[in-house]
């Protein structure tokens, strides 16, 4: 069997909700947030370090916003900073070797087939698709885009000019509901009181500034500093391709809230048989369903059915509240089943 080898992440589950109104007034793509058709939504939490807020603060803040109509899912986000610069100009190359904003969108909530989108400060985007997250073993889909994407960019202050007086850049994403489709609830735009898995990531390089630009700042043997990672939703780890840790953003009409449904718990408790499993695998060289034997005498809550094969393993949950019945596979995807 393939060696999983990856870290679980060290957090609990409590993910930010956010109510997505529906947007009601006349939009102008430019890249600023400070105009009328932002006014009816509110900002995310400010963003912390990846790993959780427990961790070093993020030097500068970062928020975002979101409205919705039929057709589009509108993102806002504001980048505060003095350090506002970029390079790359060719699409679909690795946008977050510059500073970046990116968007990560799961329409089902069942951790596979989800969007990615990374976007710099010169608006040069990168869009692509993954099957399911890179610790299950897959390549992106890099050829994959956005069709009838739209982004805007605002800089107050002036970009690659450490001497201007930088104080944030703001973005503007207009993604089409068609483009997300495929992998969509019965493949359609969202209805009010449903729900996308969503994050959102800061990429921001520590820099110098040499001769009156910035340069990546280096160790004492010259190797570049990993970047920071500023995120919405913590992972607990230092990779966001964890999805069944995003946000959940609620779509509502008017000023409705909507909590996290029980199905979405259950769901994260057969996440920890997933982990279990396929830490035990790499130790054992096989799948167990003996469940003192999986977690060393720790009892699972809720007591789910872990059935295993030669080859793999399913794990099922009921959930009483909703009535549904909820399987994880190896391969970490989510299966939901309504018994009625």
């Amino acid at each position: 069997m393939k060696k999983w080898d990856m870290p679980v992440p060290r957090i609990s589950f409590a993910p930010p909700v956010y109510q997505c109104r529906r947007a009601v007034k006349p939009f102008v793509l430019d890249g600023n947030l400070d105009k009328e058709f932002w006014e009816d939504a509110e900002f995310t939490e400010l963003f912390s370090d990846i790993e959780g807020a427990d961790v070093k603060p993020p030097r500068f803040e970062t928020r975002a916003k979101m409205l919705w109509d039929d057709e589009n899912l509108y993102v806002g986000a504001e980048l505060k900073g003095d350090e506002i610069w970029g390079s790359l100009t060719e699409r679909d190359c690795v946008i977050f070797y510059d500073n970046d904003f990116e968007i990560f969108i799961d329409p089902d909530s069942d951790t596979h087939g989800y969007f990615e989108y990374e976007m710099n400060v010169l608006n040069t985007v990168w869009d692509l698709f993954l099957f399911k997250p890179y610790r299950d073993g897959v390549k992106p889909l890099n050829g994959w885009d956005i069709h009838g994407l739209r982004s805007a960019v605002h800089v107050d202050g002036e970009i690659n000019n450490p001497n201007a007086e930088n104080k944030r850049w703001m973005i503007e994403v207009v993604i089409p509901f068609a483009a997300l489709y495929e992998m969509a609830k019965e493949q359609r735009s969202p209805k009010a009181g449903e729900y996308y898995r969503v994050n959102f990531s800061r990429v921001q390089w520590d820099v110098d500034i040499v001769d009156g630009k910035y340069v990546k700042r280096t160790d004492e043997n010259g190797k570049v500093l990993p970047e920071n990672n500023w995120v919405w939703a913590p992972t607990g780890v230092i990779n966001i391709h964890y999805p069944e840790l995003w946000a959940f953003v609620f779509f509502t009409d008017g000023k409705e809230n909507y909590e996290i449904p029980a199905r979405e718990y259950a769901a994260w408790e057969l996440r920890k048989v997933y982990y279990y499993e396929h830490l035990f695998c790499d130790a054992n060289g096989r799948y167990t369903q003996d469940q003192d034997e999986l977690t060393g005498g720790e009892p699972l809550k809720m007591c789910p059915e872990i059935q295993v094969t030669s080859h793999g393993f399913e794990a099922t949950v009921f959930c009483e509240e909703e009535n549904f019945r909820i399987m994880i596979r190896d391969d970490g995807k989510i299966v939901m089943d309504c018994d009625n």
